[in-house]
């Protein structure tokens, strides 16, 4: 292996305003330097990444020292679409990789990674409030003008049965039975169209899963063991308490339901990832800092749905209703924070991305 280079030199406004990873790599496949959002990405600052061998610390799912060695053959970009990138220390995370020699030194390479699992659930997030938006409305709607006929239904057949015989009133009694599931049903979806909006304030995220623990431990989940792992320097977030309680406590619900009447392994866990940010249409964008994970050890979400888990009517359960997790979603998406799901046989994480409240709320409280 040739020896390490000395840095080379970019342009610093440049380099430090680049969105996305970059790494530059001398013919010896060391590391020379990097951009402030690989930093964030690799998790591990420039100094400590300089003169370390690139693939070492950045763990790229193809064949990465081939198409080094082509892009310097060739002294042609290279794109690499839909790989597996890791630093080691986070789950991996599908990017498309981009390799090109430098202008003035076609020795070095630039190293560029752009991860497309964040603006893909990002994308779905949005498009999942607004089928939310819509849903409400028509659930409102049916839920309205649904309810008062089945009401009527059910009295209706009450009454037959009095002059049935036993036999016979094995149907009537199963029609007063589905309206009466029909209505729970209705009851559940004008639920998910009464959600007022946020009340926002600073919030503790563990009070907020401390409560839905409680609150599920005595009642759904009373067969689960449920562990917790949380980092307890985490800084408040600015959310509706009871919304975001009833957050937690709708991802645990679904835990408890996917591991079955055998019960299972629920991990609450919290941790800080400054890697994360949420960029708006206009262009604007916010940190996602604060990371809230339900973990649970079940059969995981049927392959057909993974990626439509959010959006209303959309459910893996055989009498799901498909709205607990829409909800969930709108509620998140109203706090302006991402939620997103990893999911293989045995293991399924839901993942509550939140923002921290600012700074300037933070003087406030404490003065």
């Amino acid at each position: 292996m040739k020896g390490f280079r000395q840095p080379y030199p970019v342009p610093g406004v440049i380099w430090a305003s680049l969105p996305i990873p970059a790494l530059l790599i001398d013919e010896g496949g060391r590391i020379l330097e990097t951009n402030p959002a690989a930093e964030l990405f690799l998790n591990a600052s420039s100094r400590s990444l300089k003169g370390q061998p690139v693939f070492d610390r950045v763990h790229i799912d193809a064949e990465m020292d081939e198409a080094c060695a082509r892009a310097r053959a060739n002294q042609s970009a290279l794109f690499i679409n839909d790989v597996d990138v890791t630093s080691g220390e986070k789950p991996p995370v599908q990017c498309t990789v981009q390799v090109a020699p430098m202008a003035d030194n076609p020795d070095v390479l630039m190293l560029l990674i752009s991860p497309r699992e964040i603006a893909d659930r990002l994308g779905r997030a949005g498009a999942a409030k607004t089928a939310a938006k819509s849903a409400i409305g028509m659930a409102e709607m049916l839920a309205h003008e649904i309810k008062n006929p089945l009401a009527g239904i059910a009295g209706a057949a009450q009454l037959l049965s009095m002059g049935l015989t036993p036999e016979d009133r094995e149907l009537t009694d199963l029609i007063v039975e589905e309206t009466r599931r029909i209505v729970k049903l209705l009851e559940q979806v004008e639920q998910f169209g009464n959600v007022r909006p946020p009340d926002r304030r600073p919030v503790n995220i563990h009070d907020a899963l401390d409560r839905a623990r409680k609150s599920a431990i005595m009642g759904f989940a009373a067969r689960m063991k449920i562990v917790e792992e949380y980092d307890p320097s985490l800084p408040h977030t600015m959310a509706d308490p009871d919304q975001l309680m009833q957050v937690f406590l709708n991802l645990i619900k679904n835990a408890s339901e996917a591991a079955g009447p055998q019960g299972g392994t629920i991990t609450l866990r919290t941790r800080y990832d400054l890697s994360l940010r949420l960029r708006r249409k206009d262009g604007t964008g916010k940190a996602l800092p604060l990371q809230v994970e339900v973990i649970d050890d079940g059969p995981g979400l049927p392959p057909g749905i993974a990626g439509e888990v959010f959006e209303p009517f959309v459910s893996g359960k055989e009498n799901g209703t498909g709205l607990g997790l829409a909800l969930v979603s709108k509620i998140v998406t109203e706090h302006d924070g991402w939620i997103s799901v990893d999911s293989v046989p045995g293991r399924t994480v839901f993942r509550v991305s939140l923002p921290v409240v600012p700074r300037e709320l933070q003087k406030k409280e404490a003065e």
